[in-house]
């Protein structure tokens, strides 16, 4: 039996930021030339975005910071460097119940009981710590003692598709596998202030969220749901230096060059073509949204219907990008969107450091609305 995506869990922290403030924010920190500020103003305004969801609370409401968590603003909300170990003691303690969230409503919609997992998958790349997220899943979720449990650590935005591959053969190798697959990225921890062009893009774009699937080949839950029939990954000829995630003194620092969007807008069509082979071409597209341009190129690589990443751009538009969490909301999109046909061939495409192509090719069965699902927001808001 092929192994498939039963549903799809999603969670947000509930401090919603509207893009044109966090612009102003960063555009009014001290010390900032002309220059700087007109990037600043140009890299928020070229994003699409419109809101994005933030675990530090301080961004959205100054008189709302928790006291135990480290400073990001002073009075003067002027941006503050936090040591790297502050940051990650708070993804550490604001992490596991954004986790917990989205694997619940996962777990729910799908009408599977925790108890019958046999199988977890972690994926996050913006922070660390043992015992980790796929241990605190089982502690507060109540799995079972036995779950087998595989982290996939420091992969980037592109990480989503793998760790669906390795449900994937998992289910297929235990039949009787339920396999509960987490991401949670809290990007927002590792905000700074700088006037470096890479810097002021990532400030742009990037957001925190969590979800997950539940992946089997079992007969067990909600009918339908979407089939995971193959995977592909492919490295590009350029670009290993161009998107890097690294580990500095005041959180992890991202290089987001302006030459990602051209390297994949040359890289696309190849990629797509070798991964797609002789099959008929897909019905419709799960894109990562690493920002805009990214979307634009792929578009146009590909020579794409516009209306053809809707879902892509919706959730960046609404969310931002969550790196690996991010796919997932697009797929969860399209999984209850009616007008999304019972047989249709979804394509979905992430890009990670390396540059990496990771690609799956789904098919999309009609699922019955089960009770528990009715009504379930987009994502659960959780508070820190």
């Amino acid at each position: 039996m092929t192994a498939r995506i039963v549903s799809i869990g999603t969670a947000v922290p509930p401090t919603r930021i509207a893009q044109e403030n966090v612009r102003d924010l960063f555009a009014g920190q001290p010390g900032l030339d002309r220059l700087t500020r007109r990037r600043v103003h140009a890299a928020f305004g070229a994003s699409a975005i419109e809101h994005r969801h933030t675990v530090l609370t301080e961004l959205g409401d100054p008189g709302s910071r928790d006291g135990s968590a480290p400073r990001f603003l002073d009075g003067a909300r002027t941006l503050l460097a936090p040591t790297t170990g502050e940051r990650n003691d708070l993804y550490t303690r604001v992490a596991p119940p954004l986790s917990a969230a989205a694997a619940t409503q996962a777990l729910t919609d799908a009408g599977i009981a925790a108890s019958v997992v046999t199988h977890v998958v972690t994926v996050s790349c913006t922070g660390f710590f043992a015992p980790g997220p796929d241990y605190r899943l089982v502690r507060d979720l109540g799995l079972p003692a036995t779950v087998e449990r595989y982290h996939l650590g420091f992969i980037g935005c592109a990480a989503a598709l793998p760790a669906l591959r390795l449900a994937a053969r998992l289910a297929r190798a235990q039949p009787d596998a339920v396999v509960l697959v987490v991401c949670t990225e809290l990007c927002s921890l590792h905000v700074r202030a700088s006037d470096d062009p890479q810097q002021i893009v990532a400030a742009s774009v990037f957001a925190d969220g969590a979800a997950a699937a539940v992946v089997t080949a079992a007969d067990v839950g909600r009918a339908g749901g979407l089939e995971l029939d193959r995977f592909g990954t492919a490295l590009t000829d350029e670009g290993e230096s161009d998107m890097v995630w690294t580990i500095g003194d005041h959180g992890f620092e991202m290089v987001l060059s302006a030459e990602v969007p051209r390297i994949i807008g040359r890289e696309i069509r190849g990629a797509v073509d070798r991964f797609v082979g002789d099959d008929r071409p897909p019905d419709v597209w799960a894109v990562h949204p690493g920002g805009r341009s990214v979307l634009d190129r792929v578009e146009s690589g590909l020579a794409l219907a516009p209306e053809a990443l809707d879902a892509s751009r919706t959730v960046l538009r609404d969310y931002g990008n969550m790196s690996s969490v991010t796919i997932l909301f697009i797929l969860r999109a399209l999984l209850r969107d009616d007008a999304v046909a019972d047989g249709a061939r979804v394509a979905g495409l992430a890009f990670g450091p390396g540059l990496t192509v990771e690609s799956a090719m789904l098919t999309k069965r009609a699922q019955v609305p089960s009770a528990a699902a009715a009504g379930t927001p987009a994502a659960v808001a959780v508070p820190a």
